[in-house]
């Protein structure tokens, strides 16, 4: 089947090698020693929270991740570091209005609101997407991010080409129930990854730091699991993960190429299905919320509803 999801994300090595490049030149990014809070919704937010793993592990400094609905009010930061694809998500411009730190924002589209309420805009318009389902303009955002703490992201950009060309794990396909694991920074990778599932294929998917799958969550595991696991596993973790029946993937990757495999993943079982990558059910490309309105009588206001944006992106 062919879709805007399918090119986008066949894409990811390409926009990877220009936001690399870019990252040597953006204005804005957080400078060693901030204290940083990172915001987004849905992707974005996982995005966010694989950075500030990724910072603090760098000793640059204390970073947050939060979705953009959660930022703790009066909580002190030297900068807000805001994703938004669309520019046009609700929470979003929120965080950006109430912040009284310096703030950043990347996003795909530069005519969008966000950038007139942001200190410093990086833009990523090579990485936007016209698929609901965001594979590369995530995945690119983090490359930058990786690129501006000091990672040569060489190897990278070389597994991501791999991970667009080569064959699914053998028998992943095949599973109806699958777990994603992180460790450290590759916990956000997992979190995306079981939501690409969910919006794409409508699959049983779910996500755990890998040392807390077997304090419950490894019950679920049997014959019909994939257990995914990013990055570096536990000790004896693949073998408890066999006992189950369950298929254990581990990939010699890069974990943000194996994401891409991930994606893929996602694509095929939705192809599987009958279903349209480009339109998954109750998904639109922003959320936008409407502001509350007075009703007469005794009721209250109503309450915020999503509206559909057509040609923005979370």
């Amino acid at each position: 089947m062919s879709s805007f999801v399918t090119a986008e994300l066949a894409d990811q090595p390409h926009s990877w090698r220009r936001a690399a490049e870019l990252a040597a030149t953006a204005a804005g990014l957080p400078e060693p020693g901030e204290r940083v809070a990172v915001v987004g919704c849905g992707t974005s937010w996982f995005m966010a929270q694989a950075y500030a793993g990724l910072r603090e592990a760098s000793g640059a400094g204390e970073t947050d991740a939060f979705t953009a609905s959660e930022l703790p009010a009066g909580r002190d930061y030297d900068r807000v570091l805001a994703l938004s694809r669309s520019g046009t998500t609700t929470e979003v411009l929120d965080v950006l209005r109430a912040a009284t730190a310096p703030t950043t924002l990347i996003t795909g589209v530069a005519d969008s609101p966000a950038p007139a309420l942001a200190g410093a805009t990086i833009v990523l318009d090579f990485a936007d997407e016209r698929s609901v389902v965001q594979t590369r303009f995530a995945t690119t955002t983090l490359v930058l991010l990786r690129a501006h703490l000091g990672e040569d992201l060489t190897q990278a950009i070389v597994d991501a080409e791999t991970a667009v060309g080569e064959p699914l794990p053998a028998g992943v396909a095949e599973r109806t129930q699958f777990t994603f694991l992180g460790a450290g920074w590759t916990t956000g990778l997992a979190a995306e990854a079981a939501l690409k599932m969910r919006e794409a294929a409508l699959a049983w998917s779910e996500s755990y730091p890998a040392m807390d799958y077997r304090h419950g969550p490894i019950a679920i595991t049997d014959e019909n699991s994939a257990v995914w696991m990013f990055g570096a596993a536990p000790a004896g973790l693949a073998e408890q993960v066999g006992a189950t029946g369950g298929l254990w993937v581990q990939q010699d990757l890069d974990p943000l190429a194996s994401l891409v495999q991930a994606q893929r993943l996602a694509l095929e079982l939705a192809v599987r299905r009958g279903l349209d990558p480009d339109a998954p059910r109750h998904l639109t490309r922003s959320v936008i919320l409407r502001p509350p309105t007075a009703t007469t009588g005794n009721a209250a206001t109503t309450a915020n509803t999503a509206t559909t944006a057509n040609t923005a992106t979370i």
